[in-house]
């Protein structure tokens, strides 16, 4: 990911609390099939001062054979974004840009072969996204489980490399800062005013 050094986040607590909060991701991988991207809910845990994503995909998801191969992984989470208007600035020559964070993440995957791992996953999966589902999950038949479970793939990565980019227009001028924010501030889109937060934190 291209990171100029005014966008550049390299702060651990920074990236790893962003990857919690935006556990959505999508995870690509170049294999014998070509390139490869699945979209999925991510549980990110901190172990020793690393970062290990722990997640499943349908096994008729062909994606695994990649993971399980030992395939270079990429992880994106994408958080807030946000289209910025000319009219924002000092300065009438100027051009729209987009304003967004986001952070890849790096590392490889082991897969959880045994049925205890792949509910132990899916345990913490619920844990993390509704915990109230706890309850119906244990009511759920053995067979039930027992179907469900083979047809998926469970794994977990540890990052090995991440890189954060927060472009909140740190390049612009105090007074241009101020007139993006306000203009987000007023959308009547929750990302856009989620940004303008973003961008105050660093003002």
């Amino acid at each position: 990911m291209y990171i100029p050094s005014y966008y550049k986040e390299t702060d651990f607590k920074t990236l790893f609390t962003f990857i919690q909060h935006n556990s959505f991701g999508v995870i690509c991988s170049s294999g014998n099939g070509g390139i490869k991207a699945t979209h999925l809910p991510f549980v990110a845990e901190e172990r020793d001062n690393r970062i290990i994503l722990t997640s499943h995909m349908s096994k008729a998801n062909e994606h695994w054979k990649d993971l399980e191969a030992g395939a270079d992984l990429l992880i994106i989470f994408q958080g807030p974004h946000a289209y910025v208007s000319p009219s924002n600035y000092e300065l009438r020559q100027n051009v729209p840009t987009w304003n967004y964070i986001a952070v890849h993440t790096h590392g490889k995957a082991r897969i959880i072969p045994s049925k205890e791992g792949a509910v132990a996953v899916l345990e913490k999966t619920i844990g993390k996204y509704e915990q109230a589902f706890f309850k119906q999950w244990q009511e759920l038949s053995a067979d039930y489980k027992d179907s469900m479970i083979k047809g998926i793939v469970a794994f977990e990565i540890e990052v090995t490399r991440m890189e954060g980019k927060f472009k909140l227009s740190q390049n612009k001028t105090e007074k241009e800062k101020e007139n993006i924010i306000h203009s987000f501030e007023q959308s009547g889109d929750a990302l856009t005013r989620q940004l303008a937060e973003e961008m105050k934190k660093r003002n």
